[in-house]
This record gives C-alpha cells, structure tokens and sequence, in this order.
C-alpha cells in the first residue's frame, strides 16, 4: 500500500498541493483525475520522490520514502513522466533495456533481456525495435517509454498521462495491458489521466482532485456521477450505462 499522509508541494507563494491524504491498496489501478493545474502531476512526483514534498509523509509499504535508498526504491516503484527528453540517439530496444539498470547496472544478463523482450511484445513495438527513437512518431516514443517502465519490473507503476500522443487503437492497447499487469501480475498502478472514460472503463478507484486538493475519491462505480463530476469540473456532465461501464457525454 502507498499511504499519502499531510502532503503539500509549494512554488513560491503559490501552493500547488494542499496537505492532501490518500491512500493507494495493493492490486489495483487507481486513476487521478480534474481538471488542469488541479495538482495531479505534482502528487504523483511526490509520491515516487522525483520532487520533494514541503509537508508530510509518504510510505511504501509501511517504509517512509526518505528512508529509502535510490536503488532500492528503483525495485519497489517506478514513474513515467510526463514528457521526456532524451540528448542520446537511442533505439528502442537500448531504451527498454535501461529500464532493466536498477537489476544490472547497465551489464544485463539472460534474465534481463526476458523482461526487454516482454515489455516490448506488450507494447507491439518488435518491428521497430531497432529504429532510433529520433525516427519514431510521438506515440510510437510513448509506447516505447512505457515499455522501459514495464522492463523495470515494479510492484508500484505511476504513469503521469501515459495516453498523450496517442491514438484511440494504441490508448486502448496501453489500457487493456495496465489491466493486464494488475489482474494477472498483481501490480499496483496510478495513473493521472485525462480521460474520465478511461479512468471509468479500466479504473478500480478514482481519486478527484481541484485546485490543489482532494475533492471525493472512492470506487469508480461511485466517481462517476453526474453530481460528483459536476463539482470536479463545474460542468453537468450527463451519464450513460453502456455494457458494463459508465460513460461520460460531456462532448455536447
């Protein structure tokens, strides 16, 4: 479990997350949604320590984030980023298999190069995996950065909008394999996304955030809701039964 406890991040005078609890149980997917600049990004670095917090505790399992050495919390989480850079000419194949460095320290061995292989069938990505990321489309460097994330083999993934760039055939490709992940393998993700129909078709738990602060969180049966969204994003969004999922018309 990841327990989020009094955490706040601040810019200046500019207070970007409020001291906000929450927790994350094991073996789910649980999503982080709201509105732009609602703090999502900023909660989920705090959460993986790739920014530090202002106020507060975060603890892995019961271990404070602090008490942690790099190379071993490498093994226990990982974050994909929003947008990433990179100034070396790598290929997709070089860039999954650095997912695998906090394990082999850049010297990989059989065992390694099982889990390149996988994360790249997950991704689809075997026909490219030779090309230079530099020679890819926008969403075919996505996948690619998602699969170096598969490759390091975490119980807890956090992916800050893992769906940018992407078309609706490869969204849903990523989706089905987060879900993938956590009813066969048992991993625990979070995920910040924008797409609440994404969240509501692939989510286990919801959490809403709003200027800075947690506005309901809960089962995704329960988040969404015309009342709950309605306060979320100041907007009526009408809901619909479709199967077994609710969907969201909000583009009327």
């Amino acid at each position: 479990m990841i327990e989020v406890k009094n955490v706040s991040k601040k810019y200046g005078n500019k207070t970007v997350v409020e001291p906000v609890s929450v927790n994350v149980a094991k073996g789910k997917i649980t999503s982080f949604i709201g509105p732009n600049g609602a703090g999502k990004s900023t909660l989920l670095s705090m959460m993986s320590r790739l920014i530090t917090k202002d106020s507060g505790e975060v603890l892995i399992d019961g271990v404070e984030l602090g008490k942690s050495k790099s190379s071993d919390l490498a093994k226990k989480i990982s974050i994909l980023k929003q947008s990433n850079h990179l100034n070396v000419r790598l290929s997709v194949r070089d860039l999954v298999a650095f997912g695998r460095f906090p394990y082999s320290q850049g010297r990989l061995n059989k065992e390694d190069w099982v889990f390149v292989d996988e994360a790249i069938r997950y991704m689809e990505l075997d026909d490219m995996q030779d090309k230079f990321l530099d020679q890819l489309s926008g969403g075919q460097k996505q996948r690619a950065f998602i699969a170096m994330t598969l490759a390091q083999d975490t119980e807890y993934i956090l992916l800050d909008e893992p769906l940018n760039n992407l078309d609706m055939k490869h969204s849903v490709q990523i989706m089905k394999v987060l879900r993938r992940l956590v009813d066969e393998l048992g991993k625990t993700i979070v995920i910040v996304i924008h797409d609440i129909n994404f969240a509501s078709c692939y989510s286990d738990h919801i959490v809403a955030l709003k200027n800075g602060r947690i506005v309901k969180e809960g089962p995704t049966d329960a988040m969404i809701d015309t009342n709950v969204l309605r306060e979320v994003y100041d907007m009526d969004i009408p809901v619909q039964t479709i199967g077994d999922h609710k969907i969201c018309v909000y583009f009327a």
